[in-house]
C-alpha cells in the first residue's frame, strides 16, 4: 500500500523559504515520479514541480522555475521541495503526488494522479 507522508510548510514572509518534506512508501519498483501540486483558494490544483525516480529527471512549472528546487535522498525515501523567494501568489495548499511510469517527466493533470498526501498549507505574507 502506497503511502505518502508530508510535513514542512507555514508562515513565512515574502522573499523567505520554505522546505517541504514527502516521505514515500509502499512502492515495489523505481518506475514512478513523486511531485508536488499547489491549490489556491478558488484556483484548480495546479503541477509544480517532479522528479522521476528511476532517472532523476526533473521538472518545473515555469511559474517556480529558479526558486524552487526538488530532490530526493534515496536512503531515506523522501523527496525535498525547496521553495526559495517565496512570493504571496505562491500562497497555497501543497499536495505530494505520485504516477507511476517507467518515467516521468512533469504531473500530469490532477485526475490522473495515482497517489496524493494529505496536503500542507503554504502562507506566504508580511
Amino acid at each position: 500500500q502506497v503511502q505518502l507522508v508530508e510535513s514542512g510548510g507555514g508562515l513565512v514572509q515574502p522573499g523567505g523559504s520554505l522546505r517541504l518534506s514527502c516521505a514515500a512508501s509502499g512502492f515495489t519498483s523505481d518506475y514512478y515520479g513523486i511531485g508536488w501540486f499547489r491549490q489556491a483558494p478558488g484556483k484548480e490544483r495546479e503541477g509544480v514541480s517532479s522528479i522521476s525516480i528511476s532517472d532523476g529527471t526533473l521538472w518545473y512549472a515555469d511559474s517556480v522555475k529558479g526558486r524552487f528546487t526538488i530532490s530526493r535522498d534515496n536512503a531515506k525515501n523522501t523527496v525535498y521541495l525547496q521553495m526559495n523567494s517565496l512570493k504571496p501568489e505562491d500562497t497555497a495548499v501543497y499536495y505530494c503526488a505520485a504516477v507511476e511510469a517507467t518515467v516521468v517527466v512533469g504531473m500530469p493533470p490532477a485526475p490522473f494522479v495515482d497517489y496524493w498526501g494529505q496536503g500542507t498549507q503554504v502562507t506566504v505574507s508580511s
